[in-house]
């Protein structure tokens, strides 16, 4: 009598771990997007190594300490999408316990917020601009006024955008079934956006208020 040992089957071709699709697009847009705002930057550093009198006159009309505030807020709410896309992450949409207990809440009660305070900080940009038009700033003034509303302002377009895209993801997390990995990526990606957005304001925010 024999006996007969089996190994173990291994399959005739390794599996290859993919990279996501998704999230790979949304980078290589993202790429895109950074050389978009490289060529603002690059505008806003010409204009004003020609015309370094007119910067050091203009930038006296700007509210610093507004626009730190400001700034504080839109870095808040990057940190409050991550919460949100750990909170898809664990496939988790909706809050499971009161309101007020943060550590059960869900990816769209983290996102509602980052959208509040993303509606906040155009809302504030908004006020700062119809300020600066009053003090005689306006895009057709000079050509410190046109590098600082192009900057700015393609900057707060961008983080509009952020907000349809966090309502869509919202809105898709209450129409879903069964809320799963395709729901949860497109948060991530989401997320990606928004990151970046607050990355490129930072700069943004240094080299307008701050760089003499």
């Amino acid at each position: 009598m024999t006996t007969a040992t089996h190994a173990p089957s291994t399959p005739a071709h390794p599996t290859l771990n993919r990279p996501n699709m998704v999230s790979v697009g949304t980078v290589v847009w993202l790429a895109s997007e950074l050389m978009f705002f490289a060529a603002l930057f690059a505008m806003y550093f010409t204009l004003r190594s020609t015309s370094s009198d007119l910067w050091a006159m203009e930038t006296e009309k700007l509210n610093v300490p507004f626009a730190f505030a400001n700034t504080v807020i839109l870095v808040l709410s990057s940190v409050t999408c991550q919460f949100g896309v750990f909170a898809a992450e664990r496939l988790q949409p909706r809050r499971t316990g009161g309101l007020f207990n943060v550590s059960r809440w869900g990816m769209v009660e983290w996102f509602l917020l980052t959208f509040v305070m993303g509606a906040v900080f155009v809302a504030v940009q908004a006020f700062e601009y119809a300020t600066l038009v009053t003090e005689g700033v306006s895009i057709s003034s000079n050509s410190y006024g046109s590098s600082f509303y192009l900057t700015t302002g393609f900057h707060g377009l961008h983080v509009t955008g952020g907000l349809i895209a966090f309502l869509f993801i919202i809105g898709r997390a209450y129409a879903a079934k069964r809320f799963g990995h395709f729901e949860a990526t497109s948060a991530i990606v989401t997320s990606y956006y928004w990151h970046f957005v607050d990355v490129v304001w930072i700069a943004l925010f240094v080299i307008i208020y701050f760089l003499k």
